[in-house]
């Protein structure tokens, strides 16, 4: 980065804070990844200088021919990918993408019915300060207070009481298998669409090691993060007979240009999850959740729903005398990087909380087993418990060995 070291030092200096930070600390986020080197040098390209309105051969702009080829590879790609029958690759977030979904199928005012944000739902899900909330009725279902997990039959019950146009399925922060089929069920008896929010388990979904909801919903949003490890973005799939309709929600409906070096960035990502390689990682990212899971529920942790399926799990922590926040900065202080949740039937405000929620996609992607799953348990407990700035540091030294052996970019080291 030569130039922008020349350029702009203080940017420069931003950047390489952050590279060091995500090379010595343990990203136990569960929404975060880490790119290949592939989809980082498609971000960083040429094409970010193309502006592309409209859709491939069919653009607003002369001189798209090249970007046009990217756009379309990516679309075969994520079609091929995940057995779909249109998708659109332009969204500039998972948030965008859901908002093209709802303008797709329903009008201002329609009845939704989507998964409490406590209970793991995401704000594009209905909360009240987000345009979900905004622009539609929604009605929140929970899960079982006993269980921690959804209960269909009463989720059926408020279905066939509030008649939603449409039913969401998908969380940012549910640890189980989401039965889609039963969401299918339910949508059928109602009249309702089925949407489904994958944007947590698209890697898994890709992978076959989560139950793929294509089959099943009209439509499909994601994120290419998380643990699909792609350039931060979204992308929808739907039914062929909404294909028309959603691409004119997200242009011109709600997007102009699309950014034509994230979509490259896209294809790239679409491309390595077809590998085995990329099978075996998303196979080892729900071995280490339900493996480090295990080893903090020995040490007298409360796992929401009682442990995981998938690459993530919330620690409930009240019972610990310590609120999510505090949790969250106590772990950050010594090298550990998780984020403050709410649980299911939080008595606290979503700016404390009473859980934290850990994911494994990040570690897994450095290379990390079942093994190293168990010394983060041990760093996770001690930081929760250290009183001092010394105990910090030691736990912070340890972390610091471990991520060591697994450099981020090993390509990378000794150039």
């Amino acid at each position: 980065m030569k130039h922008l070291k020349k350029i702009d030092p203080p940017i420069y200096k931003v950047i390489q804070n952050e590279a060091q930070r995500q090379e010595e600390n343990l990203e136990l986020i569960a929404s975060e990844n880490f790119t290949s080197l592939s989809v980082l040098e498609a971000m960083g390209s040429v094409l970010t200088n193309k502006y592309a309105e409209g859709y491939p051969h069919h653009r607003w702009y002369g001189g798209c021919e090249n970007v046009d080829v990217a756009e379309s590879l990516a679309i075969e790609r994520a079609k091929e990918l995940f057995k779909a029958e249109h998708v659109n690759v332009q969204a500039h977030s998972g948030s965008q993408a859901n908002m093209a979904v709802y303008f797709s199928c329903l009008n201002i005012g329609d009845t939704i019915m989507a998964l409490d944000l406590a209970c793991g739902g995401h704000l594009t899900h209905g909360h009240p300060h987000n345009f979900s909330g905004k622009f539609f009725k929604v009605v929140a279902y929970g899960v079982d207070t006993q269980t921690q997990r959804l209960d269909y039959d009463k989720i059926l019950a408020m279905a066939k009481e509030y008649h939603p146009r449409l039913i969401l399925a998908g969380a940012s922060a549910y640890p189980r298998i989401i039965d889609f089929k039963k969401f299918r069920q339910i949508c059928d008896t109602v009249g309702a669409y089925l949407f489904v929010d994958m944007a947590h388990i698209a890697g898994l979904v890709a992978a076959g090691v989560h139950p793929s909801p294509v089959p099943y919903a009209e439509f499909v949003s994601s994120t290419t993060h998380k643990t699909l490890r792609g350039p931060r973005g979204g992308f929808v799939i739907c039914k062929k007979e909404f294909a028309r309709k959603l691409d004119l929600e997200v242009f011109p409906g709600i997007q102009g240009g699309p950014l034509m070096h994230i979509i490259a960035a896209k294809a790239v990502a679409f491309k390595e999850a077809k590998s085995g390689k990329f099978k075996k990682d998303q196979e080892q990212t729900v071995k280490n959740a339900k493996a480090l899971c295990a080893a903090l529920i020995e040490k007298g942790y409360r796992a929401i729903s009682g442990g995981t399926d998938n690459h993530l799990f919330l620690l409930e922590l009240s019972s610990k005398g310590l609120t999510g926040k505090e949790a969250q900065e106590k772990l950050d202080g010594c090298g550990i990087t998780v984020n403050k949740n709410l649980i299911p039937f939080d008595d606290k405000s979503p700016v404390l909380t009473s859980g934290i929620r850990i994911g494994t996609p990040a570690v897994t992607t450095r290379g990390m087993k079942e093994r190293q799953m168990q010394y983060i348990a041990e760093y996770i407990d001690s930081a929760l418990k250290a009183t001092n700035e010394k105990d910090c540091l030691k736990i912070k030294k340890e972390v610091r060995v471990l991520t060591k052996k697994f450099p981020l970019y090993p390509e990378l080291k000794g150039k």
